[in-house]
């Protein structure tokens, strides 16, 4: 009875553990740059806000223009009130990386956490 006691405790704390390393722990940090298309607040039991940014580059192998998506959740109200004032606007937004999304915290494993720059688009 003791050791199946004991096979619990240690199976329990590695599943504690192994949802901390997918749910917590930051996997990569970075920071991401476009044309800010959108931030929405949205959800239907967690309201949290989400957006996407556009990137463009040139594909390798010849002259034409691509464009990337860069789908992300923004915890701070603050920063996704500022962004949703300035959809259009060029940013380059810091982001961290999770191995998995938590409802609470957004729909994607990217979290902005803060604004690096932002410039204003002349159309």
């Amino acid at each position: 009875m003791k050791i199946l006691r004991n096979i619990l405790i240690v199976l329990f704390l590695l599943l504690l553990i192994a949802g901390w390393v997918r749910y917590y722990w930051v996997f990569g940090e970075g920071a991401k740059s476009g044309q800010l298309n959108y931030v929405v607040y949205k959800g239907i039991l967690f309201k949290t806000y989400e957006g996407k940014l556009i990137q463009s580059g040139i594909r390798a192998q010849g002259a034409s223009l691509n464009s990337y998506e860069f789908e992300f959740s923004v915890a701070d109200k603050r920063i996704a009130e500022e962004m949703m004032a300035r959809s259009g606007d060029q940013f380059t937004l810091h982001y961290k990386e999770y191995l998995g999304a938590l409802p609470w915290r957004g729909h994607t494993r990217y979290v902005v956490d803060s604004i690096i720059s932002a410039e204003k688009v002349e159309h």
